[in-house]
């Protein structure tokens, strides 16, 4: 069974920065999407990123120009930076990886806040 493991979650100031990592039992390269969603308290998870195996990538509008999605395959792993944190980025963030099926991690939880 494919595990995937965020990590990088932490609590933030406004304006701040974090880079969430996510790694995974299976070749992240051989994924044929991987993916960041959000979901705060009481919403629906919200895709927030995707990288396709062609390196392609998208982005909600919320978050255009300040988070970047990566894939680094030599660490097995995908990464969401995020710079100039908000408030409303407050969130458990999860890495999702698509084999035929999607595969979840656990989540990490990001807390923007004065």
């Amino acid at each position: 069974q494919v595990q995937l493991v965020e990590s990088g979650g932490g609590l933030v100031q406004p304006g701040g920065s974090l880079r969430l990592s996510c790694t995974g039992s299976r070749s992240i390269s051989s994924a044929a999407v991987m993916a960041w969603y959000h979901q705060a308290p009481g919403k629906q998870r919200k895709l927030v990123a995707t990288i396709t195996v062609g390196g392609d990538t998208t982005y909600h509008d919320s978050v255009k120009g300040r988070f970047t999605i990566s894939v680094n395959n030599a660490k097995n792993a995908v990464y969401l930076q995020m710079n100039n944190l908000k408030p409303e980025d407050t969130a458990v963030y999860y890495c999702k990886g698509s084999w035929g099926s999607g595969v979840w991690g656990q989540g990490t939880q990001v807390t923007v806040s004065s």
